[in-house]
């Protein structure tokens, strides 16, 4: 291993790693929106589908601490057909990633991960992807791995493919749609989109996709996986809880570690299934994917 590379260590024993990533593109693909390319050979060989990195600017101090970043996917050496590097999607809108919109080919980012716990991977015979503005990050690999176009993990995670997957995408208006949807169409995922104003597909929000769609699916053999804003899950979460269809949230929770020492990024958990009692778990953690079923919303 490149000594580059140091293991550290978390509860649980999983391997996570912290070095520095060469940046092979930071390519804009959209109004405020950028498809990161880093060279981490060992964090891309245990990533899976939902989880994340930290990144943190080298030699800058404001900002001081890391941000969290999903998964996009996962690209192999071509030489060796390997698991070389991750794509990170990310909209330019803060201090650190309009600082991090200027970085180019040859430069360098600190990284720790892979961090949390991904998507499970999907047992039903279709996959609903309901997204909400950048949260439609997550899903490129979810629908990958779904469709048996990729396999992630080391070792790499057994599945079997669905019959159908959709991404469920609402944002604001047309212009702030990423320039590359038609990669979730190349590996068999269907793709609707819905806005606020109307400027792609209807006029309305992505819980309007996923009622139309689960009015005409079997919830015994039908699954939803969700990330976005807070109301979206929220709203999510309600409607498959009522159909008693399975539901996933990965949570947008803003974190400063991402290792669980710093206790920033607690959400409200229930216990188990059956009780109304609940505590606070680290989205770092135990996250950032809950069942939705067991998550507390204010």
């Amino acid at each position: 291993m490149d000594d580059q590379w140091r293991l550290l260590t978390e509860p649980g024993n999983r391997e996570i790693w912290f070095g520095k990533a060469t940046v092979i593109e930071n390519e804009q693909i959209g109004r405020d929106l950028f498809r990161l390319r880093l060279v981490c050979p060992p964090i891309a060989r245990g990533i899976v589908p939902g989880q994340f990195v930290m990144l943190r600017l080298p030699n800058h101090y404001d900002p001081l601490l890391g941000r969290a970043f999903a998964l996009f996917d996962v690209f192999n050496d071509p030489e060796h057909g390997e698991a070389a590097g991750l794509e990170i999607v990310y909209s330019s809108i803060g201090k650190m990633t309009k600082l991090l919109a200027r970085w180019s080919a040859g430069d360098y980012l600190e990284i720790w991960g892979p961090l949390g716990n991904g998507f499970p991977p999907p047992s039903s015979p279709t996959l609903l992807m309901v997204a909400g503005g950048i949260g439609y990050t997550p899903f490129m690999a979810v629908g990958r791995e779904a469709t048996g176009h990729g396999q992630y993990g080391s070792p790499p995670r057994q599945t079997q493919p669905v019959k159908r997957a959709q991404l469920l995408f609402g944002v604001r208006t047309a212009e702030l749609l990423p320039d590359d949807l038609h990669r979730f169409k190349d590996v068999g995922v269907e793709v609707q989109t819905i806005s606020d104003d109307g400027s792609t597909g209807h006029q309305g929000l992505a819980t309007d996709l996923l009622l139309k769609e689960l009015e005409k699916l079997d919830p015994h053999e039908t699954a939803v996986y969700c990330c976005g804003p807070e109301a979206l899950m929220k709203a999510v979460a309600d409607i498959c809880a009522v159909r008693r269809v399975p539901c996933y949230l990965s949570l947008e929770t803003p974190m400063a570690c991402g290792l669980g020492l710093c206790y920033s990024c607690v959400v409200r958990v229930r216990d188990d299934l059956e009780s109304e009692e609940w505590d606070y778990h680290r989205a770092c953690i135990e996250g950032p994917v809950f069942d939705a079923r067991r998550l507390v919303f204010e």
